[in-house]
């Protein structure tokens, strides 16, 4: 029998490899036993403890390798893991395409009289670039208290790429869907939006001298919608066991040691994120929600968020918790979760490259004075625009901020950072669906589209 049959094929050269794929089946039966004892919010959380003791264990075993990669079994593990794991985040983002088409077509039809697009759109956006200008000012002050970069070596070889800085005329520009369908292949939210809304307004605008001969084609969309919706309901039923294997998955790849050495920075993100937060509740707070409520009834999105680290992914569970948890109205939970899961993202655009300017900055010995700042969050803001449905989202954002303020030359020196990403980007992308969330409370408060009195 030839080796690369096992090597390369089967991924499974050593005993150790088939017991961790044995264990993950065996919880995998732990977590259906759950399932009819515990309801989903516990159920989410058992998952995730088991994934990371699952996680712990393998490391343990292999004797805490400083780099996993090298590790013949453990890459492995990873791999049968990622099946499981990334596999379920890829039904996910299967739907995401057909949901977003589908939900914003049969919003804009279905707009009442006297609702105004226009200012729904204005709404969306002033909301998540403003909740992504205060990430970034709680970033810059964090990473001011925390001293990040200072007394950091300067004299390190590049190893990372950067992303050179793209005028925001152009920007704008690429937002727009000059080819409908290579938008949707390449998963760009916005461009998709922009094409169903158009879509929207012909029917709308038709549905008084033409209603008979585009019926068919509303009641398409009707049924397209209700069938997605339900394909939906049928995957994330699937996600408890997604949650183990993602986060057993995490820890086998990145391993104990990768974290030591840039604790300062990961405990300086988290805070942030954790005051980001709270600040995130202020405004559901101040929209008439709840947010003890809020919590418990957002747990679903944000764990999931969490363990898979894609807003994107998230999309369909985001949006139909706004919908059926919090009471949002479908349209705006549709249009606003949509928008937010790829621009304005509070983790990745706006808290992460606020601490790694700062970084950098003091790295450097560059000087940051008052016009520094205000420049910072200038840049931060308008390139939160642009950085939507982009794979590396965060670094990407880094980059093109690096970049605006003239600090490009130094971006190497962000390396070790960047290496530990996926530790990093589970609490920016559980910020930036929080984010999401909060600002379609806040814009469907402000259209009275929420009915605040049923959310239990």
């Amino acid at each position: 029998m030839n080796y690369t049959f096992f090597s390369e094929f089967l991924m499974v050269t050593n005993w150790l490899t088939l017991l961790s794929i044995g264990i993950l089946i065996g919880l995998f039966f732990i977590v259906k036993k759950l399932t009819k004892k515990l309801d989903f919010t516990k159920l989410m959380i058992s998952s995730i403890a088991m994934g990371i003791g699952l996680g712990l264990i393998i490391q343990f075993i292999a004797g805490f390798p400083n780099d996993p990669t090298k590790v013949t079994w453990l890459t492995e593990v990873s791999k049968w893991y990622g099946l499981f794991g990334y596999g379920f985040m890829d039904l996910l983002k299967m739907l995401v395409v057909p949901l977003v088409f589908v939900s914003i077509v049969r919003v804009i039809m279905n707009l009442k009289q006297g609702e105004n697009l226009g200012k729904l759109t204005g709404r969306t956006i002033f909301m998540l670039l403003g909740t992504t200008a205060i990430a970034a000012a709680v970033g810059i002050i964090v990473g001011n208290l925390f001293k990040l970069g200072v007394g950091q070596e300067v004299a390190q070889q590049a190893t990372e790429q950067l992303r050179e800085v793209t005028p925001v005329v152009d920007t704008l520009r690429g937002l727009l869907p000059s080819n409908p369908v290579d938008a949707m292949a390449q998963a760009n939210v916005v461009a998709i939006v922009i094409f169903a809304g158009f879509i929207g307004i012909a029917i709308k605008r038709l549905s008084k001298k033409h209603a008979d001969t585009i019926k068919p084609f509303v009641d398409l969309i009707e049924a397209f919608y209700k069938i997605i919706i339900s394909i939906s309901i049928t995957v994330i039923k699937l996600m408890p066991y997604a949650v183990v294997a993602l986060m057993a998955s995490s820890i086998i790849d990145r391993g104990i040691s990768s974290i030591v050495g840039v604790i300062d920075f990961i405990l300086a993100l988290y805070v942030s994120v954790a005051i980001m937060f709270i600040v995130h509740l202020i405004i559901i707070s101040i929209n008439g929600v709840n947010p003890v409520k809020y919590l418990k009834n957002a747990s679903k999105p944000l764990i999931l968020a969490f363990t898979s680290r894609s807003s994107l992914g998230t999309l369909p569970v985001t949006i139909e918790t706004l919908n059926e948890n919090l009471k949002v109205d479908q349209g705006i939970s549709s249009f606003v979760g949509s928008l937010g899961a790829n621009m304005g993202m509070n983790g990745c655009a706006g808290i992460y490259p606020a601490l790694m300017a700062v970084t950098v900055a003091n790295m450097s010995g560059t000087t940051m004075n008052f016009s520094f700042y205000v420049m910072l969050l200038i840049v931060i803001t308008i390139s939160s625009l642009g950085i939507a449905g982009i794979p590396g989202t965060a670094t990407m954002s880094v980059s093109v901020v690096i970049s605006g303020m003239g600090l490009g030359a130094y971006f190497p020196l962000l390396g070790g950072i960047i290496a530990i990403d996926p530790i990093l980007d589970m609490g920016r992308t559980m910020l930036n669906v929080n984010g999401a969330m909060a600002s379609t409370i806040a814009v469907a408060n402000s259209f009275d589209e929420i009915d605040k009195n049923s959310i239990e």
